[in-house]
Protein backbone atom coordinates (compact mmCIF):
# COMPACT_ATOMS: atom_id res chain seq x y z
CA UNK A 1 0.00 0.00 0.00
CA UNK A 2 2.99 2.46 0.26
CA UNK A 3 3.14 2.88 -3.77
CA UNK A 4 -0.52 3.86 -3.55
CA UNK A 5 0.28 5.93 -1.26
CA UNK A 6 3.22 7.38 -3.00
CA UNK A 7 1.57 7.61 -6.30
CA UNK A 8 -1.25 9.06 -5.30
CA UNK A 9 0.03 12.54 -4.08
CA UNK A 10 0.49 12.47 -7.97
CA UNK A 11 -3.37 12.28 -8.71
CA UNK A 12 -4.74 14.42 -5.91
CA UNK A 13 -8.53 14.46 -5.18
CA UNK A 14 -9.76 18.44 -5.05
CA UNK A 15 -11.45 19.12 -1.74
CA UNK A 16 -15.01 19.02 -1.36
CA UNK A 17 -15.27 17.52 -5.27
CA UNK A 18 -18.16 14.79 -4.74
CA UNK A 19 -19.11 12.43 -8.09
CA UNK A 20 -21.38 9.60 -8.66
CA UNK A 21 -20.79 6.46 -10.26
CA UNK A 22 -23.90 5.33 -12.40
CA UNK A 23 -25.26 4.06 -15.47
CA UNK A 24 -22.29 5.40 -17.51
CA UNK A 25 -19.87 5.49 -15.12
CA UNK A 26 -18.17 9.01 -14.03
CA UNK A 27 -18.80 11.77 -16.33
CA UNK A 28 -17.83 15.44 -15.79
CA UNK A 29 -15.34 17.76 -16.84
CA UNK A 30 -11.95 16.57 -17.80
CA UNK A 31 -10.39 18.78 -15.44
CA UNK A 32 -11.90 17.22 -12.65
CA UNK A 33 -11.25 13.33 -13.32
CA UNK A 34 -7.30 12.70 -12.85
CA UNK A 35 -7.68 11.42 -9.41
CA UNK A 36 -10.72 9.72 -10.49
CA UNK A 37 -8.96 7.50 -12.96
CA UNK A 38 -6.36 6.49 -10.80
CA UNK A 39 -8.87 5.09 -8.21
CA UNK A 40 -10.47 3.38 -10.99
CA UNK A 41 -7.15 2.07 -12.04
CA UNK A 42 -7.03 1.00 -8.30
CA UNK A 43 -10.72 -0.40 -8.14
CA UNK A 44 -10.32 -2.78 -11.51
CA UNK A 45 -7.10 -4.37 -9.68
CA UNK A 46 -9.36 -5.42 -7.03
CA UNK A 47 -12.55 -6.46 -9.04
CA UNK A 48 -9.62 -8.08 -11.03
CA UNK A 49 -8.12 -10.41 -8.06
CA UNK A 50 -11.48 -10.60 -6.64
CA UNK A 51 -12.83 -12.34 -10.06
CA UNK A 52 -9.79 -13.89 -10.84
CA UNK A 53 -10.11 -12.39 -14.54
CA UNK A 54 -9.53 -9.54 -16.46
CA UNK A 55 -11.35 -6.23 -15.99
CA UNK A 56 -12.07 -3.42 -18.70
CA UNK A 57 -11.67 0.15 -17.95
CA UNK A 58 -12.96 2.44 -20.49
CA UNK A 59 -11.63 6.52 -20.83
CA UNK A 60 -14.78 7.94 -22.20
CA UNK A 61 -17.71 10.18 -21.77
CA UNK A 62 -20.26 8.89 -24.85
CA UNK A 63 -22.03 11.91 -26.53
CA UNK A 64 -21.43 14.20 -24.14
CA UNK A 65 -19.01 17.54 -25.52
CA UNK A 66 -15.45 16.82 -26.06
CA UNK A 67 -14.27 18.75 -23.38
CA UNK A 68 -15.66 16.32 -20.85
CA UNK A 69 -14.63 12.93 -19.94
CA UNK A 70 -15.56 9.59 -18.02
CA UNK A 71 -14.72 6.37 -17.13
CA UNK A 72 -16.53 3.00 -17.11
CA UNK A 73 -15.42 -0.47 -16.12
CA UNK A 74 -15.91 -3.86 -17.79
CA UNK A 75 -16.78 -6.72 -15.58
CA UNK A 76 -15.41 -10.46 -16.81
CA UNK A 77 -17.90 -11.10 -19.55
CA UNK A 78 -17.92 -7.75 -20.95
CA UNK A 79 -20.98 -6.07 -19.07
CA UNK A 80 -21.08 -3.38 -16.65
CA UNK A 81 -19.92 -3.76 -13.38
CA UNK A 82 -21.89 -4.80 -10.75
CA UNK A 83 -23.93 -2.61 -8.07
CA UNK A 84 -22.29 -2.80 -5.24
CA UNK A 85 -19.29 -2.23 -6.95
CA UNK A 86 -20.82 1.12 -8.76
CA UNK A 87 -21.05 1.67 -4.77
CA UNK A 88 -17.48 1.09 -4.00
CA UNK A 89 -16.52 2.93 -7.09
CA UNK A 90 -18.08 6.17 -5.49
CA UNK A 91 -17.07 5.66 -2.17
CA UNK A 92 -13.51 5.43 -3.73
CA UNK A 93 -13.67 8.47 -5.40
CA UNK A 94 -15.11 10.41 -2.98
CA UNK A 95 -12.74 9.43 -0.39
CA UNK A 96 -10.61 12.62 0.68
CA UNK A 97 -6.50 12.57 0.21
CA UNK A 98 -6.07 11.26 4.02
CA UNK A 99 -8.41 8.11 4.07
CA UNK A 100 -8.21 6.89 0.53
CA UNK A 101 -6.36 4.01 2.10
CA UNK A 102 -8.46 3.24 4.45
CA UNK A 103 -11.49 3.14 1.82
CA UNK A 104 -9.13 0.73 -0.31
CA UNK A 105 -8.49 -1.68 3.06
CA UNK A 106 -12.80 -1.45 3.77
CA UNK A 107 -13.17 -2.90 0.23
CA UNK A 108 -10.69 -5.27 0.42
CA UNK A 109 -12.05 -7.02 4.03
CA UNK A 110 -15.64 -6.34 2.90
CA UNK A 111 -14.65 -8.54 -0.28
CA UNK A 112 -11.96 -10.85 1.08
CA UNK A 113 -9.61 -9.95 -1.76
CA UNK A 114 -6.81 -12.17 -1.65
CA UNK A 115 -4.29 -9.48 -2.80
CA UNK A 116 -1.70 -12.11 -3.62
CA UNK A 117 -3.98 -12.76 -6.65
CA UNK A 118 -2.54 -11.75 -9.95
CA UNK A 119 -4.54 -9.21 -11.65
CA UNK A 120 -4.78 -8.31 -15.09
CA UNK A 121 -6.76 -4.98 -16.99
CA UNK A 122 -7.70 -4.11 -20.50
CA UNK A 123 -7.51 -0.25 -21.00
CA UNK A 124 -8.82 1.69 -23.76
CA UNK A 125 -10.00 5.53 -24.69
CA UNK A 126 -11.82 7.43 -27.58
CA UNK A 127 -10.67 10.52 -29.15
CA UNK A 128 -11.17 13.18 -26.90
CA UNK A 129 -7.78 15.36 -26.22
CA UNK A 130 -8.23 14.80 -22.54
CA UNK A 131 -8.04 10.96 -22.88
CA UNK A 132 -4.51 10.08 -23.11
CA UNK A 133 -3.10 11.70 -19.55
CA UNK A 134 -6.03 10.26 -18.27
CA UNK A 135 -5.72 6.95 -19.04
CA UNK A 136 -2.19 7.02 -18.13
CA UNK A 137 -3.52 8.08 -14.31
CA UNK A 138 -5.38 4.01 -14.78
CA UNK A 139 -2.41 3.03 -15.79
CA UNK A 140 -0.82 4.18 -12.69
CA UNK A 141 -3.55 2.74 -10.21
CA UNK A 142 -3.27 -0.43 -11.90
CA UNK A 143 0.28 -0.42 -11.07
CA UNK A 144 0.38 0.78 -7.86
CA UNK A 145 -1.48 -2.58 -7.08
CA UNK A 146 0.60 -4.55 -8.38
CA UNK A 147 -1.66 -5.36 -11.65
CA UNK A 148 -0.95 -5.81 -15.26
CA UNK A 149 -2.32 -4.06 -18.16
CA UNK A 150 -2.79 -4.38 -21.83
CA UNK A 151 -3.53 -0.35 -23.13
CA UNK A 152 -5.52 -0.80 -26.31
CA UNK A 153 -5.08 2.73 -26.88
CA UNK A 154 -7.91 4.66 -29.16
CA UNK A 155 -10.76 1.74 -29.48
CA UNK A 156 -14.89 2.03 -29.29
CA UNK A 157 -16.63 1.30 -26.02
CA UNK A 158 -17.28 -1.90 -27.45
CA UNK A 159 -14.67 -3.18 -28.79
CA UNK A 160 -13.04 -2.88 -25.37
CA UNK A 161 -16.57 -4.62 -24.07
CA UNK A 162 -15.57 -7.59 -26.84
CA UNK A 163 -11.64 -8.23 -25.71
CA UNK A 164 -12.76 -8.49 -22.37
CA UNK A 165 -14.99 -11.16 -23.06
CA UNK A 166 -12.78 -12.62 -25.39
CA UNK A 167 -9.84 -13.13 -23.16
CA UNK A 168 -12.06 -14.43 -20.16
CA UNK A 169 -13.78 -16.81 -22.33
CA UNK A 170 -10.10 -18.25 -24.06
CA UNK A 171 -11.30 -16.95 -27.30
CA UNK A 172 -14.28 -19.09 -27.06
CA UNK A 173 -16.16 -15.45 -28.17
CA UNK A 174 -13.39 -14.51 -30.76
CA UNK A 175 -9.58 -13.16 -30.52
CA UNK A 176 -9.07 -10.09 -28.51
CA UNK A 177 -7.65 -8.24 -30.84
CA UNK A 178 -8.89 -5.18 -32.45
CA UNK A 179 -8.39 -7.00 -36.18
CA UNK A 180 -9.91 -10.30 -34.71
CA UNK A 181 -13.24 -7.90 -34.17
CA UNK A 182 -13.08 -6.50 -37.29
CA UNK A 183 -12.20 -9.94 -38.98
CA UNK A 184 -15.20 -12.05 -36.81
CA UNK A 185 -18.26 -9.44 -37.81
CA UNK A 186 -17.20 -9.25 -41.25
CA UNK A 187 -17.51 -12.45 -42.02
CA UNK A 188 -20.64 -12.79 -40.61
CA UNK A 189 -21.59 -9.77 -42.58
CA UNK A 190 -20.05 -10.99 -45.62
CA UNK A 191 -21.82 -14.64 -44.83
CA UNK A 192 -25.06 -12.93 -44.44
CA UNK A 193 -25.23 -10.96 -47.55
CA UNK A 194 -23.98 -13.44 -50.09
CA UNK A 195 -27.82 -14.36 -49.62
CA UNK A 196 -28.66 -11.46 -51.01
CA UNK A 197 -27.98 -11.29 -54.74
CA UNK A 198 -27.98 -8.59 -57.87
CA UNK A 199 -27.62 -5.48 -55.12
CA UNK A 200 -26.77 -2.42 -56.77
CA UNK A 201 -24.11 0.22 -55.84
CA UNK A 202 -27.10 2.43 -54.73
CA UNK A 203 -28.35 -0.46 -52.56
CA UNK A 204 -25.35 -0.76 -50.78
CA UNK A 205 -24.50 2.56 -50.23
CA UNK A 206 -25.08 4.21 -47.11
CA UNK A 207 -24.29 7.27 -45.49
CA UNK A 208 -22.69 7.25 -41.90
CA UNK A 209 -22.22 10.10 -39.34
CA UNK A 210 -18.94 9.28 -37.17
CA UNK A 211 -19.93 12.40 -35.04
CA UNK A 212 -16.33 13.37 -35.02
CA UNK A 213 -15.03 10.46 -32.69
CA UNK A 214 -13.96 7.25 -32.25
CA UNK A 215 -16.22 5.50 -34.61
CA UNK A 216 -15.62 7.01 -37.41
CA UNK A 217 -11.91 5.78 -37.16
CA UNK A 218 -12.37 2.41 -37.00
CA UNK A 219 -15.03 2.32 -39.17
CA UNK A 220 -12.35 3.45 -41.61
CA UNK A 221 -10.39 0.53 -40.19
CA UNK A 222 -13.09 -1.59 -40.83
CA UNK A 223 -13.94 -0.58 -44.26
CA UNK A 224 -11.02 -3.21 -45.99
CA UNK A 225 -12.65 -6.15 -44.78
CA UNK A 226 -16.42 -5.63 -45.88
CA UNK A 227 -14.99 -5.92 -49.29
CA UNK A 228 -17.04 -3.24 -50.83
CA UNK A 229 -19.78 -5.32 -49.79
CA UNK A 230 -20.99 -2.06 -47.95
CA UNK A 231 -19.93 1.14 -49.55
CA UNK A 232 -19.89 3.30 -46.78
CA UNK A 233 -19.74 7.71 -47.28
CA UNK A 234 -18.35 8.47 -44.24
CA UNK A 235 -19.05 12.47 -42.67
CA UNK A 236 -17.71 13.62 -39.36
CA UNK A 237 -14.79 11.36 -39.82
CA UNK A 238 -12.72 13.46 -37.10
CA UNK A 239 -10.40 14.85 -39.54
CA UNK A 240 -12.26 18.16 -38.65
CA UNK A 241 -14.88 19.63 -36.27
CA UNK A 242 -15.56 18.93 -32.95
CA UNK A 243 -16.64 15.85 -31.46
CA UNK A 244 -20.75 15.69 -31.25
CA UNK A 245 -20.88 18.73 -31.82
CA UNK A 246 -24.21 19.35 -34.55
CA UNK A 247 -23.92 15.57 -34.89
CA UNK A 248 -23.97 12.26 -33.86
CA UNK A 249 -26.49 9.61 -32.57
CA UNK A 250 -27.97 12.19 -29.81
CA UNK A 251 -28.26 15.40 -31.51
CA UNK A 252 -29.80 13.66 -34.30
CA UNK A 253 -32.34 12.26 -32.28
CA UNK A 254 -33.05 15.40 -30.45
CA UNK A 255 -33.13 18.10 -32.90
CA UNK A 256 -34.73 15.59 -35.73
CA UNK A 257 -32.65 16.83 -38.21
CA UNK A 258 -29.74 15.38 -40.37
CA UNK A 259 -26.08 16.26 -38.97
CA UNK A 260 -23.98 19.04 -39.95
CA UNK A 261 -21.93 18.05 -42.62
CA UNK A 262 -23.64 15.47 -44.24
CA UNK A 263 -25.40 15.94 -47.74
CA UNK A 264 -28.50 13.49 -47.88
CA UNK A 265 -30.09 12.86 -50.94
CA UNK A 266 -33.82 12.07 -51.12
CA UNK A 267 -34.32 8.84 -49.76
CA UNK A 268 -30.62 8.23 -48.96
CA UNK A 269 -30.20 5.49 -46.31
CA UNK A 270 -28.14 7.56 -43.08
CA UNK A 271 -27.01 6.79 -40.16
CA UNK A 272 -25.20 8.17 -36.98
CA UNK A 273 -23.18 6.81 -34.71
CA UNK A 274 -22.47 8.18 -30.67
CA UNK A 275 -19.29 9.30 -29.53
CA UNK A 276 -18.28 6.03 -28.01
CA UNK A 277 -20.11 4.05 -30.82
CA UNK A 278 -22.10 2.51 -28.71
CA UNK A 279 -25.55 3.87 -29.93
CA UNK A 280 -26.86 4.35 -33.44
CA UNK A 281 -29.97 6.13 -35.04
CA UNK A 282 -30.67 5.75 -39.00
CA UNK A 283 -33.00 8.22 -40.16
CA UNK A 284 -33.92 9.74 -44.16
CA UNK A 285 -35.94 12.74 -45.86
CA UNK A 286 -38.61 11.62 -47.89
CA UNK A 287 -39.40 13.70 -51.11
CA UNK A 288 -41.51 16.36 -49.29
CA UNK A 289 -38.53 17.04 -47.21
CA UNK A 290 -40.25 15.47 -44.17
CA UNK A 291 -37.02 14.12 -41.83
CA UNK A 292 -37.59 10.33 -40.71
CA UNK A 293 -35.84 8.85 -37.53
CA UNK A 294 -35.53 5.27 -37.16
CA UNK A 295 -34.62 4.42 -33.82
CA UNK A 296 -34.36 1.53 -30.71
CA UNK A 297 -37.89 0.50 -31.27
CA UNK A 298 -37.90 0.80 -35.00
CA UNK A 299 -33.88 -1.16 -35.04
CA UNK A 300 -35.73 -4.14 -32.68
CA UNK A 301 -38.47 -4.69 -35.16
CA UNK A 302 -36.68 -5.16 -38.13
CA UNK A 303 -34.31 -7.45 -36.76
CA UNK A 304 -36.31 -9.51 -34.59
CA UNK A 305 -38.80 -10.03 -37.22
CA UNK A 306 -35.65 -11.63 -39.52
CA UNK A 307 -34.42 -13.30 -36.31
CA UNK A 308 -38.36 -14.82 -36.09
CA UNK A 309 -38.75 -16.00 -39.49
CA UNK A 310 -35.18 -17.78 -39.10
CA UNK A 311 -36.20 -19.58 -36.16
CA UNK A 312 -39.55 -20.38 -37.62
CA UNK A 313 -38.04 -22.31 -40.50
CA UNK A 314 -35.12 -23.70 -37.99
CA UNK A 315 -38.04 -25.20 -35.92
CA UNK A 316 -36.15 -23.45 -32.93
CA UNK A 317 -38.09 -22.72 -30.15
CA UNK A 318 -35.57 -21.49 -27.49
CA UNK A 319 -34.23 -17.77 -26.63
CA UNK A 320 -31.83 -16.67 -29.80
CA UNK A 321 -28.86 -16.25 -27.25
CA UNK A 322 -29.46 -19.07 -24.53
CA UNK A 323 -26.52 -21.28 -24.95
CA UNK A 324 -29.19 -23.86 -25.40
CA UNK A 325 -29.97 -22.11 -28.76
CA UNK A 326 -26.32 -21.57 -30.06
CA UNK A 327 -25.42 -24.86 -29.48
CA UNK A 328 -28.35 -26.21 -31.42
CA UNK A 329 -27.37 -23.77 -34.27
CA UNK A 330 -24.13 -25.60 -34.71
CA UNK A 331 -25.75 -28.97 -34.08
CA UNK A 332 -27.72 -28.24 -37.34
CA UNK A 333 -25.59 -26.73 -39.41
CA UNK A 334 -23.38 -29.93 -39.51
CA UNK A 335 -26.24 -31.90 -39.81
CA UNK A 336 -26.36 -33.96 -42.58
CA UNK A 337 -30.14 -35.02 -42.49
CA UNK A 338 -31.29 -30.81 -42.50
CA UNK A 339 -33.14 -30.39 -45.35
CA UNK A 340 -32.04 -26.92 -47.39
CA UNK A 341 -34.47 -24.81 -46.21
CA UNK A 342 -34.16 -25.14 -42.74
CA UNK A 343 -29.98 -25.26 -42.98
CA UNK A 344 -30.17 -21.78 -44.88
CA UNK A 345 -32.06 -20.40 -42.02
CA UNK A 346 -30.27 -21.95 -39.46
CA UNK A 347 -26.60 -20.51 -41.24
CA UNK A 348 -28.61 -17.11 -41.20
CA UNK A 349 -28.98 -17.52 -37.27
CA UNK A 350 -25.67 -18.62 -37.24
CA UNK A 351 -24.12 -15.24 -38.66
CA UNK A 352 -26.68 -13.21 -37.09
CA UNK A 353 -25.07 -14.59 -33.56
CA UNK A 354 -21.40 -13.92 -34.98
CA UNK A 355 -22.38 -10.12 -35.83
CA UNK A 356 -24.12 -9.33 -32.43
CA UNK A 357 -22.02 -8.08 -29.66
CA UNK A 358 -23.52 -10.09 -26.94
CA UNK A 359 -21.75 -8.11 -24.04
CA UNK A 360 -23.05 -4.22 -24.86
CA UNK A 361 -24.28 -2.01 -27.30
CA UNK A 362 -22.67 -1.78 -30.50
CA UNK A 363 -23.48 1.04 -33.28
CA UNK A 364 -20.81 -0.56 -36.06
CA UNK A 365 -22.10 -4.02 -35.39
CA UNK A 366 -25.53 -3.21 -35.15
CA UNK A 367 -25.20 -1.37 -38.50
CA UNK A 368 -23.72 -4.62 -40.37
CA UNK A 369 -26.97 -6.39 -38.74
CA UNK A 370 -29.57 -3.43 -39.96
CA UNK A 371 -27.57 -3.89 -43.58
CA UNK A 372 -27.67 -7.13 -43.95
CA UNK A 373 -31.50 -7.78 -42.96
CA UNK A 374 -32.41 -4.57 -45.18
CA UNK A 375 -30.33 -6.65 -48.19
CA UNK A 376 -31.24 -10.14 -47.47
CA UNK A 377 -35.59 -9.12 -47.35
CA UNK A 378 -34.56 -6.41 -50.52
CA UNK A 379 -36.47 -3.68 -48.26
CA UNK A 380 -35.51 0.20 -48.87
CA UNK A 381 -35.00 2.31 -46.03
CA UNK A 382 -38.72 3.46 -46.53
CA UNK A 383 -40.13 -0.04 -46.37
CA UNK A 384 -38.79 -0.43 -43.23
CA UNK A 385 -40.18 2.52 -42.26
CA UNK A 386 -43.54 1.48 -42.75
CA UNK A 387 -43.80 -1.50 -40.56
CA UNK A 388 -43.88 0.43 -37.57
CA UNK A 389 -45.32 3.49 -37.09
CA UNK A 390 -44.51 6.39 -33.85
CA UNK A 391 -47.33 7.13 -32.24
CA UNK A 392 -46.87 11.00 -31.24
CA UNK A 393 -44.54 11.50 -28.36
CA UNK A 394 -42.62 14.28 -26.30
CA UNK A 395 -39.78 13.73 -24.26
CA UNK A 396 -39.34 16.03 -21.28
CA UNK A 397 -36.32 16.37 -19.04
CA UNK A 398 -37.14 17.28 -15.10
CA UNK A 399 -34.21 18.75 -12.72
CA UNK A 400 -34.05 17.26 -9.38
CA UNK A 401 -31.35 17.62 -6.15
CA UNK A 402 -30.99 13.62 -6.31
CA UNK A 403 -31.46 11.32 -9.66
CA UNK A 404 -31.36 8.54 -6.86
CA UNK A 405 -34.60 9.43 -5.80
CA UNK A 406 -35.79 7.52 -8.94
CA UNK A 407 -35.81 3.50 -8.96
CA UNK A 408 -37.20 1.60 -11.70
CA UNK A 409 -38.07 -1.37 -12.65
CA UNK A 410 -39.55 -3.38 -15.36
CA UNK A 411 -36.95 -2.52 -17.73
CA UNK A 412 -37.17 0.91 -16.74
CA UNK A 413 -40.70 1.44 -17.70
CA UNK A 414 -42.09 1.69 -13.60
CA UNK A 415 -41.18 3.53 -10.95
CA UNK A 416 -40.59 1.92 -7.82
CA UNK A 417 -39.38 5.31 -5.90
CA UNK A 418 -40.63 7.76 -4.82
CA UNK A 419 -43.79 6.67 -3.24
CA UNK A 420 -46.68 7.12 -4.91
CA UNK A 421 -45.01 8.28 -8.37
CA UNK A 422 -46.03 5.25 -10.44
CA UNK A 423 -49.30 5.42 -9.68
CA UNK A 424 -50.14 9.39 -10.44
CA UNK A 425 -48.36 8.49 -13.89
CA UNK A 426 -51.10 5.46 -14.05
CA UNK A 427 -53.71 8.14 -13.02
CA UNK A 428 -52.57 10.71 -16.24
CA UNK A 429 -51.77 7.73 -18.55
CA UNK A 430 -55.66 6.57 -18.20
CA UNK A 431 -56.83 10.24 -19.30
CA UNK A 432 -55.78 9.92 -22.87
CA UNK A 433 -56.31 7.27 -25.54
CA UNK A 434 -53.56 4.48 -26.59
CA UNK A 435 -51.57 6.24 -24.39
CA UNK A 436 -48.11 5.35 -22.13
CA UNK A 437 -45.43 7.56 -20.14
CA UNK A 438 -42.27 6.58 -18.32
CA UNK A 439 -39.26 8.36 -16.21
CA UNK A 440 -36.40 7.21 -15.84
CA UNK A 441 -32.85 8.94 -14.00
CA UNK A 442 -30.20 10.15 -16.14
CA UNK A 443 -27.27 8.31 -15.98
CA UNK A 444 -25.00 11.34 -15.88
CA UNK A 445 -26.53 14.10 -14.41
CA UNK A 446 -29.03 15.66 -11.48
CA UNK A 447 -32.38 15.13 -14.39
CA UNK A 448 -35.29 13.02 -14.92
CA UNK A 449 -36.02 11.98 -18.59
CA UNK A 450 -39.99 12.05 -19.09
CA UNK A 451 -41.28 9.81 -22.01
CA UNK A 452 -45.25 9.89 -23.28
CA UNK A 453 -47.09 9.30 -26.45
CA UNK A 454 -50.53 9.34 -26.90
CA UNK A 455 -52.89 9.77 -30.31
CA UNK A 456 -52.29 13.09 -31.00
CA UNK A 457 -49.15 15.14 -30.54
CA UNK A 458 -51.55 17.65 -28.42
CA UNK A 459 -52.26 15.00 -26.11
CA UNK A 460 -48.27 13.40 -26.06
CA UNK A 461 -47.55 17.28 -25.03
CA UNK A 462 -50.20 17.12 -22.32
CA UNK A 463 -49.28 14.08 -21.09
CA UNK A 464 -45.39 14.55 -20.77
CA UNK A 465 -46.25 17.91 -18.93
CA UNK A 466 -48.33 16.38 -16.44
CA UNK A 467 -46.30 13.70 -15.79
CA UNK A 468 -43.23 16.45 -15.67
CA UNK A 469 -45.18 18.53 -13.39
CA UNK A 470 -46.05 14.90 -10.76
CA UNK A 471 -42.13 14.19 -11.05
CA UNK A 472 -40.80 17.50 -10.02
CA UNK A 473 -43.58 17.35 -6.78
CA UNK A 474 -42.82 14.05 -5.80
CA UNK A 475 -39.24 13.47 -6.44
CA UNK A 476 -37.76 16.99 -5.17
CA UNK A 477 -37.52 18.92 -8.37
CA UNK A 478 -35.41 22.21 -8.25
CA UNK A 479 -35.85 25.77 -10.49
CA UNK A 480 -39.33 26.64 -11.79
CA UNK A 481 -41.82 23.99 -11.94
CA UNK A 482 -42.48 22.75 -15.67
CA UNK A 483 -44.37 24.64 -17.71
CA UNK A 484 -47.10 23.81 -20.26
CA UNK A 485 -45.94 23.35 -24.37
CA UNK A 486 -48.72 25.16 -25.53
Amino acid sequence: MSLVSQKSKLHPKPEGLALQYGTAGFRTHAKHLDHIMFRMGLLATLRSKKTKSTIGVMVTASHNPEEDNGVKLTDPMGEMVTAVWEGYATQLANAEQDSLLKELKDIIEKEDIDMSEPASIYVGKDTRPSGASLSRAVLDGVSSLGGKTHDYGLVTTPQLHYMVCCCNTHGCYGSPTVEGYYQKLSQAFLQLTQNASNRTDDQKRLLVDGANGIGALKMREMEPFLRSKLQVVLSNDSSSGKLNHMCGADYVKVQQKAPQGMNMGVGERCCSFDGDADRIVYYYTDSKGCFHLLDGDKIATLISSDMMSCLFFAGMLQVLFSKAAQKQIQELVKDPNTNDERKRAVKLLESTINLINQTVGDAILDMLVIEAVLAIRGMSVQDWHAIYTDLPNRQLKVTVSDRRVIDTTDAERRAVTPEGLQDAIDSLVKKYKTARSFVRPSGTEDVVRVYAEADTQENADRLAHEVSLAVYRLAGGVGDEPKPLH
